[in-house]
């Protein structure tokens, strides 16, 4: 049981470094940082 309980731990942390590895490279698109600004721009 415990073992399974770290393979899990090990998976969604895993998971969560992959999300933010496809955020940051979003960000490194300058397309997508200039609607990102106009979208925020265009709450104010």
């Amino acid at each position: 049981m415990a073992r399974r309980s770290l393979l899990l731990r090990v998976l969604g942390w895993a998971l969560v470094a992959l999300v933010l590895a496809g955020v940051f490279g979003m960000y490194t698109d300058p397309e997508f940082m200039r609607v990102m600004a106009d979208q925020v721009w265009a709450c104010f």
